[in-house]
């Protein structure tokens, strides 16, 4: 049977739009009804009825999700999807979150803490530290699958990957911003964490691209802002008076409203090339106010969906994942798309 979330990939549309076309609930147009309903009868969609959904919704296993501070919209974002496949029969679960600040400590005490709830797997977005790899390969030797979301950890033996392939995000980044400054700028670079390797890799792919290609871009800067809105704004006060040379901002993680903020505040023009990742309400508030460039997204909703369905096939069907990564896409927004 087809999954809602999968007839919704394919029509463009939101998961919700096909719940009340499939469902006759809601008002939909006509033309949408029409593409919503030919994909449904493309993909042998079979609707369940409610009872047995929220049956298997009962029955579901326990399944925990660490991530980092809620602050950061793309992990809200991520913990959505898994909510809206959990609402599709075969995927039901009971998720255990837990959302921490950028640290290993909290992230540790985190994994404990949902294991100790009764977690029979684990999805996390891993801090970078060798005990986390410890505490990973741990609950692996127990039987407990556990698959990283969004950015992924070296030396583990975790069962697969789910997210961006994040050096070619980072070569998109790099490429773009080529592009829109005409091989010719000098870039501070804003990140999370230097201990996220999914951000580390973003910037590898960054750096490689554009000293193959534009060796004029230069980065004079790079720093972090733990995904933080007001440490964000702090941090670009600061490095934009230190470095007044600088033509374009890099955002490789969170804390772009804070940033851009920070910027709108500064210039009453936009002075800056400014690339960002993710559509979150930040992103689309300062790209109409013109001050972002343009924003990659990665799918971060998408990642949570298919990250909780390995999740529940490795628990409840014993079945390994068809590839150990699974990259979603990596898509350009400007202000006439988003």
């Amino acid at each position: 049977m087809s999954i809602m979330q999968d007839i919704a990939d394919k029509a463009g549309v939101s998961r919700t739009t096909v719940d009340k076309v499939l469902n006759e609930k809601g008002n939909v147009s006509d033309s949408t009804r029409k593409k919503v309903l030919a994909i449904a009868k493309e993909l042998s969609y079979e609707p369940e009825t409610a009872s047995v959904s929220l049956g298997a919704r009962k029955k579901g296993p326990k399944i925990g999700f660490v991530s980092f501070s809620e602050e950061d919209q793309r992990h809200k974002d991520l913990k959505a999807g898994m909510y809206e496949r959990m609402e599709d029969d075969g995927y039901a679960a009971d998720l255990i979150v837990r959302e921490t600040p950028m640290y290993a400590d909290a992230q540790l005490a985190a994994i404990d803490e949902v294991i100790k709830a009764g977690a029979k797997g684990l999805l996390i977005t891993p801090y970078d530290d060798e005990r986390i790899v410890e505490k990973i390969n741990e609950l692996v030797k127990k039987n407990i699958p556990v698959v990283t979301v969004c950015s992924d950890i070296e030396g583990t033996n975790r069962t697969a990957y789910v997210g961006s392939n994040n050096m070619r995000l980072g070569h998109t980044v790099g490429a773009l911003l080529g592009l829109v400054s005409q091989g010719h700028a000098e870039v501070g670079i804003i990140t999370g964490s230097r201990d996220v390797l999914g951000q580390e890799q973003r910037i590898a792919g960054f750096l490689e691209k554009v000293q193959k290609e534009y060796p004029g871009i230069t980065v004079e800067t790079i720093v972090e802002c733990k995904n933080e809105d007001y440490k964000c704004y702090d941090t670009l006060q600061r490095i934009a008076f230190e470095f007044p040379t600088i033509t374009s901002f890099v955002f490789m993680a969170g804390g772009v409203g804070g940033g851009c903020k920070a910027l709108y505040q500064m210039t009453a023009r936009p002075n800056y090339h400014i690339i960002t990742i993710d559509e979150i309400a930040a992103t689309v508030e300062y790209m109409n106010k013109g001050i972002i460039t343009a924003a990659i997204c990665q799918e971060p909703r998408r990642q949570g969906a298919i990250a909780l369905t390995i999740m529940v096939d490795a628990i409840v069907d014993k079945k390994a994942p068809e590839s150990e990564l699974n990259y979603t896409d990596i898509n350009i927004r400007i202000k006439e798309n988003i």
